[in-house]
This record gives C-alpha cells, sequence and structure tokens, in this order.
C-alpha cells in the first residue's frame, strides 16, 4: 500500500540527507512494515507543497497512546523525544 502524507521542509531535507530515518505521525491512518511512505513536502508559510516529494519503505510501526513511563506533568514539562537507532 502506498500512504501519502506532508512533511515540513527542515525534516524533508534531513530525510533526504540519510540524517532522519523515521517519521512521527498521528496515529489515525493504517500503515505496516513492507507498505509505501510517500512524502510530499509541505511549506507551512505558504501553505502549499513544494512540488518536491520522496518515497520510503516502512520497515517497523510502533504504536501507543500508553505513555505510563512518566507523568503527565512531565511530558507536558519536558515533551518528548524520538531516538533512532542504527
Amino acid at each position: 500500500m502506498i500512504i501519502e502524507k506532508k512533511i515540513w521542509p527542515e525534516y524533508f531535507d534531513q530525510i533526504v540527507s540519510g540524517e532522519k530515518n523515521f517519521e512521527v505521525h498521528l496515529n489515525d491512518f493504517d500503515i505496516s512494515p513492507g507498505d509505501t511512505l510517500l512524502l510530499r513536502e509541505w511549506d507551512p508559510d505558504q501553505k502549499e507543497y513544494t512540488g518536491r516529494q520522496i518515497t520510503k519503505t516502512v520497515t517497523s510501526v510502533i504504536k501507543t497512546n500508553d505513555l505510563r513511563f512518566w507523568p503527565v506533568e512531565e511530558i507536558e514539562k519536558y515533551g518528548l523525544q524520538i531516538i533512532s537507532l542504527t
């Protein structure tokens, strides 16, 4: 399956360069390993697509809405980090 999503320019550039090898999205759509993620660069200031796009094969998906590892107050104070490992 091909899933199309918006991506902001700074993150698009990181994906293209290979610096970033993950994406974070709301869990409001179905996606599975083996699917193709079509990332279309979106300019949030102009509120339009730039015309650049890239496709990536999905290798792993982690879905959660259960973050009981930390108190809600600490999440609100510090936010969360997504850490990719190679």
